[in-house]
């Protein structure tokens, strides 16, 4: 006969069963190619699957040693921190007017971009930046990957300058601050882990964008993501290099969001009780 307290432990233990289960299912994959990356073609391809196996180093020698890896690690970030950047420089004044002036319809027309699929967008900007001469630009990446950071600025951050109290700048425009000083020396200085949520997801979009750059980047400005295909031909697919250059590519993302976490989950939570 079940008494009271194993009635009440089952649903814990039915509860902590299923988030072991979503957490091996989300880690299955990145473990795997993390193991991958250290194996040799014929064991990677090897079936059954070899869960024992001797690691080496070779994928990753081929990725820093054999390809241009170092300059499209500086494509990437380049491209990356200035799309954040410019992003955070025009998303932020949206945000905060949108949040304060009630332009709710102004914020769902921004957010449609980052919802249309970015594959629309792509004969447009290639045949604008073909006529500006643009084409393999750091002109071109940058504001095609500000098509996708800027909505996510605005949309987190004007959730979140909502949930802050009016009363803040409206005292010290009471006491003859002007609205530009209250949003630069009150709001904004509050919102750090908004604005650290914000920034941490537009890089990382930015960075693992693929589409907009195998189209409008050539060999001077080409990126993380498209030096993957070095290690794919018709003949056969490289799958050591291939995990190896992934790895690499996913490790920048990884720590900056481990470092942020506290940060970005309280940017995000904040954002979503307002309402």
């Amino acid at each position: 006969m079940s008494t009271p307290s194993n009635r009440s432990l089952l649903p814990r233990v039915l509860f902590y069963l299923a988030v072991i289960a979503m957490v091996l299912i989300v880690l299955f994959p990145f473990a795997w190619m993390l193991a991958s990356s250290f194996k040799t073609q014929v064991d990677i391809v090897a079936w059954p699957p070899k869960l024992v196996f001797s690691p080496t180093l070779q994928n990753y020698r081929k990725v820093f040693g054999e390809q241009d890896f170092v300059k499209y690690f500086i494509n990437s970030t380049t491209v990356a921190l200035l799309a954040v950047g410019f992003s955070l420089l025009l998303g932020l004044p949206a945000a905060y007017s949108i949040a304060r002036f009630t332009q709710r319809r102004l914020a769902m027309f921004i957010l449609l971009a980052r919802l249309m699929p970015g594959i629309s967008f792509l004969m447009p900007w290639y045949i604008i930046f073909s006529r500006l001469n643009l084409m393999d630009s750091y002109t071109a990446l940058v504001l095609s990957h500000m098509l996708i950071a800027l909505p996510i600025v605005v949309w987190i951050m004007a959730s979140y300058f909502e949930a802050l109290p009016r009363d803040l700048e409206e005292s010290a425009m009471v006491d003859g601050a002007s609205r530009q000083y209250a949003f630069f020396k009150i709001i904004l200085p509050l919102s750090g882990p908004g604005v650290i949520t914000a920034t941490t997801l537009a890089f990382i979009f930015s960075w693992n964008n693929f589409m907009f750059s195998q189209v409008l980047s050539m060999e001077k400005t080409k990126t993380l993501p498209i030096a993957v295909f070095n290690f794919l031909s018709y003949a056969e697919i490289d799958w050591g290099g291939v995990m190896a250059a992934s790895v690499a590519i996913m490790a920048p993302a990884l720590v900056l969001t481990m470092i942020f976490q506290r940060y970005v989950v309280k940017g995000l939570t904040m954002g979503a009780v307002k309402g």
